[in-house]
């Protein structure tokens, strides 16, 4: 990027930040983004990227309103907030839509990827069309895919090293039926809740453990009312930016490129991103004082086999050419 970029960049974002730059523009419009990632989440910052890049591409026709850390409601609440129309989008882990697009739920076959990079070659190609094509059925646009990563237990019972260890742990999942079925078919005792509510809940004792990847059992202090760490690694989830369509289809075609390029840049940085603070991560949990637990390959095969079930009736319910798709690119 040029220094003349660069300086274009803070003036604009500098102008807008005084108040200055929108009313000068008689079309100018604000698009508000809702989140509940925490602000410090690498997925958070990189809407800040897109912010400054949406502000420089339109010469501020068009500006980004963050509202990162549950400011406007948790998850749900942000995905029915873009839903009516209040505001214009979320940037939420992709489990939270799989209520409203249930063929969301294929990208949760339980110990299924080995990499993010088949993650990412996924969810990048025509598996990933397609889910945008059912999202837009339902009212939303799939503007870019992030990184949340590898989801991993935690618990303050006893350390995960086997299958049987599992057995009558609360553990907290997101409202996702396949996460749910997957972790009933392992043994424990799975409660749908919502983030917001995770730190109290494990704090008083009404839950036993939750599932996150690294680093959001980090920016959400969750070591500090948990003891146990494994590598279970069960799902590896994206983050989903999505924006309401229709107001997203009111943009020119102009603007509504600058809004996917802008956000193409913020998806790429923060890919990168959180593959550097993923293993960073880790290593502060152990370093606060979790007690971490590495899940041995035969460990790994008895729970990927005790969930076999789980992926048989994703084919009953999302149809067997859709998982089997899925299951072939894996092969691949």
């Amino acid at each position: 990027m040029t220094t003349t970029r660069h300086i274009t960049r803070h003036c604009t974002a500098l102008l807008l930040a005084l108040g200055l730059g929108t009313p000068l523009l008689a079309n100018a419009e604000t698009l508000r983004f809702g989140g509940n990632f925490p602000s410090a989440h690498s997925s958070s910052k990189a809407m800040e990227i897109f912010k400054e890049e949406l502000a420089e591409r339109t010469d501020g026709e068009l500006t980004a309103q963050l509202f990162p850390n549950m400011q406007l409601g948790g998850a749900g609440e942000n995905v029915d907030q873009v839903k009516s129309g209040a505001i214009m989008g979320t940037w939420i882990g992709v489990s939270y839509l799989s209520r409203i697009v249930p063929e969301l739920e294929v990208l949760s076959i339980p110990f299924a990827f080995d990499s993010r990079e088949d993650a990412f070659a996924l969810i990048d190609g025509k598996i990933g069309d397609m889910l945008g094509e059912k999202l837009a059925a339902a009212g939303f646009v799939p503007l870019g895919y992030m990184e949340l990563g590898f989801r991993h237990v935690t618990n303050s019972v006893r350390p995960i090293e086997t299958i049987e260890d599992f057995e009558g742990l609360k553990i907290r999942l997101q409202p996702n039926q396949t996460h749910i079925d997957t972790f009933r078919a392992l043994g424990a005792n799975p409660v749908s809740m919502d983030i917001k509510e995770v730190y109290g809940a494990l704090q008083q004792g009404v839950l036993d453990g939750q599932e996150n990847p690294y680093s959001i059992i980090e920016t959400n202090n969750f070591n500090e009312v948990q003891e146990y760490l494994s590598d279970t690694g069960h799902f590896y989830e994206f983050i989903v930016v999505v924006a309401n369509k229709n107001k997203f289809d009111s943009l020119s075609d102009e603007q509504q490129q600058a809004v996917r390029d802008a956000m193409a840049e913020a998806v790429a940085w923060q890919r990168d991103k959180a593959a550097q603070e993923d293993e960073a991560a880790r290593q502060a949990l152990i370093e606060s004082g979790m007690q971490f637990t590495e899940i041995s390959d035969e460990t790994r095969a008895q729970l990927r086999a005790a969930t076999e079930g789980v992926v048989d009736d994703l084919r009953e319910k999302l149809g067997a050419d859709l998982v089997d798709r899925v299951l072939a690119e894996f092969e691949s």
